[in-house]
């Protein structure tokens, strides 16, 4: 049970000389993006880097395993869903009385947030097509499976400004944060919750959990166009 004053305190807002009073509106969009940047997007980010081949998966026997991709694409249009809630709430809603100057810098990088997603959302339409042995349409030659420049391009551009709005988004949820006063509870929780994803992301880094995608989807064999490229480091081919 929580002693009274430690409640009191976790209740208390980050900063005693400005109330923590937002409206309805104001509120639901906070609750909209922290979900959406604070929660959905590491969790896509983390099963794309490192769950191409499942921890029992008898990889390179078993290959092209979906669960990564199902659970990144899930997380990441959910993500956006929930982004053009927030965005609506947002601007519909009246001025929060507990504003500060941090205002005009979290509206900036909101808005930043908002672009770049949508174009990491819209950059899924660009990635060409897949081909390979596997193809259900029967197409042996594909741009994922050919590495074309597209496809090489989309890849450089999905990871960068995955990696790029991910990080934004710490800064734009904080400034957030500050900017309604949030009670020291909400500060807490989201930093044991991003510190234990960067725990995680270290401890799955370090195991060599990741697997590239195109191995992950056709296997090492050297014959797969893809696998002539540059040598890729991975648990499974550790000398490479």
């Amino acid at each position: 049970m929580i002693a009274p004053a430690l409640l009191d305190w976790l209740l208390a807002s980050i900063d005693a000389t400005r109330p923590h009073d937002v409206s309805v509106g104001i509120a639901w969009h906070g609750r909209a993006m922290v979900l959406a940047w604070g929660v959905l997007v590491p969790i896509g980010v983390i099963a794309a880097r490192f769950f191409k081949v499942l921890p029992r998966q008898r990889y390179p026997e078993v290959i092209d395993s979906r669960v990564w991709w199902r659970t990144h694409l899930t997380a990441q249009w959910t993500s956006l869903a929930l982004m053009g809630v927030g965005m609506a709430l947002v601007l519909y809603a009246p001025p929060s009385p507990s504003a500060t100057a941090w205002v005009d810098l979290h509206g900036w990088l909101g808005w930043a947030i908002i672009a770049l997603g949508a174009a990491q959302g819209l950059s899924g339409l660009f990635r060409g097509s897949k081909g390979g042995p596997n193809d259900p349409r029967g197409r042996f030659r594909g741009d994922h499976y050919d590495m074309t420049p597209r496809r090489l391009a989309f890849e450089r551009f999905h990871k960068t400004v995955g990696y790029s709005v991910l990080l934004l988004s710490v800064v734009t949820v904080t400034t957030g944060l500050w900017q309604a006063n949030a009670p020291r509870w909400m500060w807490l929780v989201l930093g044991l919750w991003w510190s234990g994803l960067a725990v995680i992301f270290v401890l799955l880094q370090r195991r060599g959990m990741v697997v590239d995608t195109y191995r992950a989807i056709w296997g090492p064999d050297p014959n797969h166009p893809g696998n002539t490229r540059a040598p890729r480091r991975d648990r499974h081919h550790p000398g490479e």
